[in-house]
């Protein structure tokens, strides 16, 4: 469950990619930049990606979690999600399962891909083997998923509504919660499941599209669709990306021996700025995440504090991306008191830096320290392969090779006996074994490269080098 729970997190993050540019075009159409023809077109475009989020996620999902990411389990995601609605709905018009029917069908369609894509049938039956059977075993699972999501999804709403209305109830103290468990799920990759039901599914706000009564639900599709109420659950994100986590980085650097603060100032600066301009954080937290565990819990707390200040100052700013400052920039006029944000952001950067400096000091938290005292000997990328290979236990016990932004995923015969210290070397941040079958290395940006070359070497013959 562990595992699939983070291949879901990891598959997540395709669907999500698409909604920067659904969030851009709602915004250049609301008729403040862009007016008449040209504004329509914009909204129209974006409304076209959030009133579809439900296929968006059967579909991006699917492929997120077939082996070798194939369109077979693409097509196969839509055509469930299109089933499972029209099914539930014949049987109870009211029933909305919002964005769950994605994730619910996404999950079917790629482990059913993943299970028939090879299958053979009878010779009489052959054209329908193999990847063209995986659609239609997908097709009559989804209506079973649609005739049970028709008649039982109605106590499952409850309690997401139940759920909701408790986060909703604690105020404050409910979005402090929601934003620790945020960033404290970061290390398992579960965050994207959280964020799913907050961003996509908690609330609704009823809009009047093209003439039609319409639902948005969830604080992001809310935020677009023009509810000023929302926002709630995005809106201090602004404040740990833009000034928190800087200073953190700020923090990091004073704390470096002066012999490495030139190699360390360019490593957190690029990485800082990364987090400003952007919001994608990943690669600053893991830089202290498994070598500075305390200090990515002081993080996680003061992102719930974040949180729950800037819903005190009725701060409602969402994002299509995350909370950098591009987003900041092309959503302030949707927001409702963005200008807060920026001296709440000062007093939050004075927080995480003060607290950050003396953590570091106290406990005596080496952070990059230990990196930068080891020479690079990879600088060939070809060498850097083959050692990761090795490192990997050969090319005889790798399964399986994935990376997620971050991290590489790697599925092996047997994980027990590989060295951390051999990942460490080639510059991983940290390992996890989720089980004996299962290693992953967070390595920060340059994951997805170490996994595509590691594919790349395996297919070739054991006589030609890695690459």
């Amino acid at each position: 469950m562990f595992n699939l729970l983070q291949k879901i997190g990891k598959a997540l993050m395709t669907p999500i990619a698409v909604l920067p540019v659904a969030a851009l075009l709602l915004r250049l159409g609301f008729g403040d930049i862009f007016d008449g023809q040209i504004a329509l077109i914009m909204k129209s475009a974006g409304d076209a990606i959030f009133s579809h989020l439900d296929l968006l996620f059967g579909v991006g999902i699917a492929y997120g979690l077939a082996k070798n990411n194939d369109g077979a389990a693409a097509l196969s995601g839509a055509i469930g999600v299109l089933i499972a609605k029209a099914v539930y709905i014949s049987i109870d018009k009211d029933v909305n399962m919002g964005v769950f029917v994605g994730i619910i069908i996404g999950v079917v369609a790629g482990t059913l891909y993943n299970r028939f894509h090879n299958i053979k049938l009878p010779e009489f039956l052959g054209f329908f083997g193999g990847k063209r059977f995986v659609p239609i075993i997908t097709a009559l699972t989804a209506i079973l998923v649609g005739v049970l999501a028709g008649y039982f999804w109605h106590y499952a709403q409850g309690a997401i509504d139940a759920f909701s209305n408790m986060i909703i109830g604690l105020n404050e103290i409910g979005t402090f919660i929601y934003g620790t468990l945020n960033r404290l799920l970061i290390p398992l990759g579960l965050h994207h499941i959280l964020n799913s039901v907050f961003w996509f599914q908690l609330g609704e706000y009823t809009h009047i599209k093209d003439g039609v009564e319409v639902v948005a639900n969830g604080d992001l599709h809310r935020f677009f669709a023009g509810d000023k109420t929302a926002g709630v659950y995005m809106s201090g994100f602004y404040v740990v990306m833009m000034f928190g986590l800087p200073a953190m980085a700020y923090a990091i650097w004073l704390n470096t021996p002066k012999e490495y603060r030139k190699k360390a100032g360019a490593i957190l600066l690029g990485v800082a700025f990364t987090s400003f301009l952007t919001g994608i954080t990943e690669p600053l937290e893991f830089l202290f995440l498994f070598v500075a565990p305390l200090l990515f819990v002081l993080h996680a707390v003061l992102t719930g504090l974040a949180l729950a200040a800037a819903q005190m100052l009725d701060i409602h700013a969402g994002f299509g991306f995350s909370a950098g400052f591009i987003d900041y920039v092309i959503n302030y006029k949707l927001a409702t008191n963005p200008l807060l944000i920026l001296p709440l952001g000062i007093v939050f950067a004075l927080l995480y830096f003060f607290l950050s400096y003396y953590t570091i000091k106290i406990f005596k938290l080496k952070i990059l320290e230990t990196e930068l005292k080891e020479e690079t000997n990879k600088n060939n990328i070809s060498d850097e392969i083959s050692a990761f290979i090795e490192a990997l236990g050969g090319r005889e016990n790798i399964l399986d090779t994935d990376a997620c932004i971050t991290r590489l995923r790697m599925h092996v015969k047997q994980s027990d006996h590989l060295k951390e210290s051999d990942f460490t070397q080639l510059g991983a941040k940290g390992v996890i074994r989720p089980n004996h079958n299962a290693i992953q290395v967070v390595l920060g940006a340059k994951a997805e490269k170490i996994a595509e070359g590691i594919r790349e070497a395996l297919k070739m013959p054991l006589s030609q080098p890695y690459l």
